[in-house]
């Protein structure tokens, strides 16, 4: 069984959605930002760059979202999470979520999490001040270019849905207004009905 280790409000929400969506069994473990725990030994045995997710599996420990989503899609086909018989559109698949991992997510840290590039507090200042405009960029390609509709992919759900619906709960701390964005707001409304996505979301607040 895998274990699914968490913090609430995080990425690691969407490879927890991915793991319902899947029927997979697993278990989670939820990590403390508050108390450190993500810098403590025992976590960061499990992942040394001491960030969340990680996933334990029967073959190993991954990290990184886009990774594990695919893992997940790959490991329980029949829930079809993933055109995986389509090699393009898989790719496809991959660099949607790729540029929610390496782009719209960076951005978005650069609000509280400035310390990562800079030491000068002005330096971070000025971060903390271009997140309306680079994360509100980031969803306007999406917005425009990128979300196909009524799922990220067209008419098929995929691991794209759940990771899409995670960082755009992030909009308005970032002071990025949903409204400017109908589709990305509509798809958030559509996600929140699932099942799935309702038990994740309990567990993790919980």
């Amino acid at each position: 069984m895998m274990k699914l280790y968490y913090a609430a409000h995080t990425c690691a929400l969407a490879s927890h959605i991915a793991l319902e969506d899947a029927g997979a069994e697993y278990s989670t473990v939820r990590i403390d930002f508050a108390a450190e725990e993500q810098r403590k030994p025992q976590y960061l045995a499990i992942n040394p760059k001491g960030r969340v997710p990680a996933l334990i599996t029967e073959r190993g420990i991954l990290t990184e979202t886009p990774a594990m989503l695919a893992f997940i899609a790959q490991s329980f086909p029949k829930a079809k999470l993933a055109p995986l018989d389509d090699p393009f559109a898989f790719a496809e698949v991959q660099a949607f979520n790729s540029y929610l991992c390496a782009t719209l997510h960076v951005a978005h840290a650069h609000r509280m999490r400035g310390y990562r590039w800079a030491d000068d507090p002005a330096a971070m200042e000025a971060m903390k001040r271009k997140v309306p405009d680079s994360v509100g960029a980031c969803y306007e390609l999406i917005e425009s270019k990128m979300l196909r509709g009524p799922w990220v992919m067209g008419d098929s759900y995929t691991i794209c849905d759940p990771y899409l619906f995670t960082v755009a709960q992030w909009m308005e701390g970032d002071s990025v207004d949903p409204a400017r964005f109908p589709k990305v707001s509509d798809h958030r409304q559509r996600m929140s009905e699932r099942a799935a996505v309702r038990k994740a979301i309990a567990e993790e607040l919980g």
